[in-house]
This record gives structure tokens, sequence and C-alpha cells, in this order.
């Protein structure tokens, strides 16, 4: 493979703060292209509070990467920004591990990106917090769990972001379901970043989650709101694969060492304001689904396939798709706590788990194909096997024999009641606690 050109300077121009307009608008430079990004906040969210124009430097820096990847530059200039250390710890990061994904798949090497400018900025206090937590929702099953724990706060929203003009209803419908309110905030990315091929533009996955959680602590800090709870489970800080040595993990910016760097920033900029932290961390996805399972009216609603994100309306699913990675892990780790009828319901009679084709697929989740996940927001292995164990031995799908010789090839799979134990450091201790958020 030929490796891409790459472009010499990305620089990060000002971030726009406009209380009136709800607005902020972030600028950016690729040698001579010009990039603007504008994220629109509901009515209710103040942007003139105090400690909002500190945080929005994180979402400007964050976003900034949709826009270095199209040229991969050699040198990111940050200019005069106020960016301390602990800021620039979180970008230097979000570049490396961020965009690992992305490196990987054009074939570059992004270890000799410099990093240039900056200043330190100034620690704004901010006052205390009249308004409860903000989750941030996506309606898949993990994002549902911490929203349904979330009603018995005071004051508790959910935080939804999309593009312009457009809604999706994989989130609206168990959105609504919830009864919660929503803070809703429209990024509208730049018209060139659509047609990136049409610009010779390279393009590829970068920290979504990341960003989201950027412009959530925007709105956090501007309703003064105590903390900003997001829904990502241990397994998150997983690596996808590892190649020559490095490891490259798809879920990076929902990873345990992400949300450290997203905290230290935020002590960095501000003294008070929202606390960050996922309530789920200490969970396995298999824990989750089994919560989940729980709130059995979520599984009319809710939808995990990308398919249903895709911007282009034209070709946004309705329904689950049943032939990608998150259908099928989706699936899963549902079927050892859903009858089998009732995911068959689902899945609108394509279940993937009772596909004997998908089995090539299932191999590589439970890690019997070596090094081969896939770029996906799936679990690790291990919870994957497990999950496979105690699916096809359910009286339910003693039929699915092609579950049986995978199960019998999982032999050394944890217990099921193992991986339903909360296992590993958290932040969320006190959501837990004292709150009983979980």
């Amino acid at each position: 493979m030929t490796r891409p050109e790459r472009a010499r300077t990305f620089a990060y121009g000002d971030v726009a703060v406009d209380p009136v307009a709800g607005t902020l608008t972030c600028r950016y430079r690729l040698d001579d292209a010009e990039f603007t990004e504008v994220a629109t906040f509901d009515a209710d969210v103040d942007l003139a509070a105090p400690g909002v124009a500190a945080v929005a430097t994180l979402y400007h820096l964050l976003a900034g990467l949709s826009y270095y990847k199209a040229g991969a530059a050699h040198v990111v200039s940050l200019g005069g920004l106020e960016v301390g250390a602990a800021t620039r710890a979180l970008l230097d990061a979000a570049i490396a591990d961020g965009l690992a994904e992305f490196a990987y798949r054009n074939d570059l090497d992004l270890s000799d990106v410099e990093v240039r400018g900056g200043v330190a900025p100034p620690r704004v206090a901010v006052p205390a917090a009249i308004a409860g937590p903000l989750v941030p929702f996506g309606g898949g099953i993990d994002s549902i769990v911490s929203a349904t724990a979330a009603r018995r706060e005071d004051g508790a929203a959910l935080f939804v972001v999309g593009p312009r003009g457009a809604r999706f209803e994989a989130i609206e419908r168990p959105a609504r379901q919830t009864g919660l309110p929503v803070v809703r905030c429209a990024r509208a990315l730049d018209d060139a970043l659509r047609d990136a091929a049409a610009h010779g533009y390279l393009d590829g996955h970068v920290p979504v989650t990341a960003i989201v959680s950027a412009l959530a602590l925007v709105a956090a800090v501007a309703q003064r709101r105590d903390a900003v709870v997001m829904s990502n489970e241990r397994s998150a800080s997983v690596p996808t694969v590892i190649v020559d040595g490095r490891p490259i993990n798809h879920q990076w910016s929902k990873s345990l060492a992400c949300e450290e760097l997203l905290r230290g920033a935020l002590d960095e900029l501000l003294d008070g304001g929202p606390t960050y932290s996922s309530a789920l961390r200490d969970r396995s996805a298999l824990w989750i689904a089994a919560e989940f399972a729980r709130h059995n009216a979520y599984l009319d609603t809710f939808m995990s396939c990308n398919r249903a994100f895709r911007q282009d309306d034209a070709v946004r699913a309705a329904t689950w798709c049943g032939a990608c990675d998150k259908c099928l892990f989706t699936d899963l780790v549902l079927a050892p706590f859903v009858p089998r009828a009732r995911l068959e319901s689902v899945f609108s009679g394509r279940e993937p788990l009772g596909d004997p084709r998908r089995v090539g697929d299932l191999e590589v989740l439970c890690g019997l194909v070596a090094n081969q996940r896939p770029f996906e927001c799936v679990g690790d292995v291990e919870e994957c096997a497990t999950a496979l164990v105690a699916a096809a031995a359910r009286a339910d799908r003693a039929d699915q024999h092609h579950l049986a010789a995978l199960a019998a090839r999982c032999a050394d799979a944890r217990p099921l009641d193992e991986l339903l134990l909360p296992s590993g450091p958290t932040h969320a201790a006190a959501l837990h606690a004292s709150r009983g958020l979980l």
C-alpha cells in the first residue's frame, strides 16, 4: 500500500461562544483549507454561565480531530489557545490513541506529530450545582440502564447530540420512554467533510464519545448540573487488536484512560463544576445486558444497529439490519437473559444468533480466531465466550446445534456469575454508594 501524502500543518482557530444564538463556532485550518463547525444548544442552556468558555475549549480541541484527519498533518498548531498540561495530555492521547484505528486503516504513522503552542489557562470558579446529572443518551442498552437508574435523581436529564435539522428515531423512542427531559445539541460539521473523497481528504474513525462528552460538559456547566454520567463498561478499555505490539482500541474514547484524561483536563479548567465519570465502568457488558433485560418494555423500542444512525436519512435503517457485528453482539449478550422468541421478534425474524452462517463472526467475537476482533463497539472476547456458553445452555436454544458446537470450543469460558460481579477501578463510587444510581 502506498502511504497517502500528509498535510503540513493543522491549525486551531478560535472557538466563538454566542449565548444569544446558543452556539459554539469552531474554526480550523488544514494547510490552505479552512473549516467551520457549529454546535447549537437548546435555549435553556446558558452559554453565558461561568466556566462555559473554558470547557468549550475541550470540545474545540476534540472536534478538531474530525478535520485534522482529513490531512493527518505533521504539525498541530494551538496558537494562543488556553491549553494547560492536563488538557494537552488529553489532546496528545486523542491523536495517538483516539486516531489509532484511523492511522492503522490508512497506513499512517502518527508518532511524529508535533503539537505546538498553547498557553496555560486560568482556573475558572463555577457556582454550586442547582440541578441533577446529565446522562448522554444513545438509545442502546448501556445508556438505557444508566437513564433508568438516573430517574431516581432529582433534576436528572438526558443529553442527545444529533445532526442539525434531524433526529434519530432509534434514540427518540427509548428517550421518550424514560420519561426524562432531554437537553439537545445539534452538531453541524463543515460541508467539506461530507464528501471527503471528492476533496482528496482522508477518512476514518475519530473519538466520537470524547467529543460528545465535551459537549455534555458544556451543557452541564451551563445548566449548573452536578455531574455528567456516562455509560461506558469496563471492557471498553480492552484493545480491539494489537498490531506490531501496539494496542488499537476502537472504543478508546469510552475507555478508562480517556475518562481519566478528561477528568484531569476538567479539573485543570474549573474550580468546582460537574463531575465526569461512567456509572458502568466496573460492570461487564453481561451485567448491563442482565440489568437491561429487567426492563422488558425497552425491547420494543431500543436499537443499537449503526445503520440507524446514518447521516443520510434516505439510507438510514428503521429496523435492525441483523447482518452487522453490532447486531450480532447485541443479540449474543442479551441471549442468556431474554427468551429466544422475544429476541427473534426484536430482529423481525432475522435473529443473527440463530443463523448458522454467522458462525465465523461468532468465532471472531469469542476469540476463537486470534486478534481479529471487529472495529466495532462490542464486548471483549471473555464476555462474548461466556455469553455464548450461557445462551447455548438455554432450553429454548437446544435445537441450535451450531451454538452448541461453538460452546464446546469455549470450554474455558468464565462462569456467567463471575462476570455479573462489579470488578475493576471506577470513578463512580459516589454514584453507586451515596446516590444509589445503580
